[in-house]
């Protein structure tokens, strides 16, 4: 499955109502203006290639640029040409990465379920790299490759299977560090190289992916670096990070389940199985039940959008779910589909969810509307 077409066709499916909860998500007014505000700049010049033309995507660039729309744009557009003269599609279509298993032996890491929220969980053991190892299994330009498929695959089906999965829109990922024994000898030319570029790659061309990082058994040779390390990254990213020792525990566990931490940072889980837990690639996106799903939306395409739109009629809010007609259609179409009766189940959930935030919003302006006419009721009365 092409990783490009996976994303064309779960945008297409995104801008119904039915799936808007779990793809879209509720849209804040605030923002929603100023991404609008943002596209129709580009859309007037020209510069919206059809398969950036994303609500999310936009909404990303302007939060990593504090809504100042010329900075956005500026950064929005040199991700355009980035990719372009990357030739980043030709190396998710075309390149292979065959040192994985060994690249993973001498630089531990892997995506390893998800945190508390539904996010993919992702683990470096920075402390277990063996440089030298590293760099005689594949090279510096071999490995950005890899890292850029790896942040590919994780916009155009990670998140799509989690959003499935978790029934609400997921954005980015929690990232966790072990650095145990790691400080300033760690340092050296080749890891400063990876790490800059690297870190350039991911604030520049792939911003707000990152929901929070755990650096883990920081001690004080890793706190020096640190110091060092601080100075490439964007303030924004800073805001996200927590640099913790060895009493990392309740942290980790408010927001990731024990069961989805390996035993070897203190959680439940072992992957006894074929060779351990970061040899996994463990989440949603492995699920052969949220795979058949996103290979019919894949093969589908428009298709399965306007049929899940017909199902669909407009009220005001633009969220109004047919009940009666889709539960018909289960009964009809799904009899002995236990895939498309989770998917209506998604469905029916996801617009629950959206009609109660639509509620909470009305009734706060009903009490500003009310709170509002007592004050003038006040001022009438004080002017007479």
């Amino acid at each position: 499955m092409s990783f490009k077409s996976v994303q064309e066709s779960l945008t297409n499916i995104s801008r119904s109502n039915t799936f808007k909860g779990i793809f879209q998500s509720v849209h804040d007014p605030n923002d929603e203006e100023v991404v609008q505000l943002i596209r129709n700049q580009l859309i007037s010049e020209g510069r919206l290639p059809e398969k950036y033309d994303d609500y999310h995507t936009l909404l990303r660039f302007l939060r990593m640029r504090a809504f100042n729309v010329p900075k956005a744009k500026e950064m929005f557009l040199n991700m355009v040409k980035w990719r372009e003269d990357f030739g980043v599609d030709a190396i998710v279509k075309d390149f292979k990465f065959e040192e994985l298993e060994a690249v993973k032996r001498c630089y531990p890491q892997g995506f390893h379920g998800v945190d508390r929220y539904g996010r993919p969980l992702y683990i470096e053991r920075i402390g277990l790299v063996d440089l030298n190892s590293l760099l005689q299994a594949t090279s510096i330009d071999r490995y950005i490759k890899y890292h850029i498929m790896e942040q590919e695959k994780t916009l155009n089906v990670r998140y799509p299977a989690c959003s499935l999965a978790a029934k609400k829109h997921i954005a980015s990922t929690t990232t966790v560090l072990d650095v145990k024994g790691v400080g300033l000898s760690n340092f050296s030319k080749p890891a400063r190289e990876l790490f800059i570029e690297i870190q350039k790659i991911d604030s520049n061309y792939y911003p707000e992916t990152l929901n929070q990082l755990f650096i883990i058994n920081a001690g004080s040779g890793f706190r020096a670096l640190w110091r060092v390390l601080k100075a490439f990254l964007e303030a924004r990213t800073l805001s996200k990070i927590q640099v913790l020792g060895t009493n990392y525990h309740t942290a980790l566990f408010e927001a990731i389940d024990p069961r989805n931490i390996p035993e070897f940072l203190g959680g439940t889980c072992t992957c006894s199985a074929n060779e351990g837990c970061l040899m996994q690639d463990k989440g949603p996106w492995t699920n052969p039940e949220i795979n058949q799903l996103l290979e019919e939306v894949f093969h589908k395409g428009k298709k399965f959008m306007e049929e899940r739109i017909s199902e669909e009629t407009n009220d005001p809010s633009g969220r109004h779910f047919n009940g009666a007609r889709t539960l018909k259609m289960t009964a009809e179409e799904y009899e002995a589909n236990g895939t498309g009766i989770s998917l209506k189940i998604n469905e029916i959930e996801a617009w629950l969810k959206d009609t109660n935030e639509i509620l909470q919003k009305l009734l706060l302006k009903q009490e500003e509307m009310s709170t509002f006419v007592e004050d003038l009721k006040k001022l009438a009365s004080e002017a007479m």
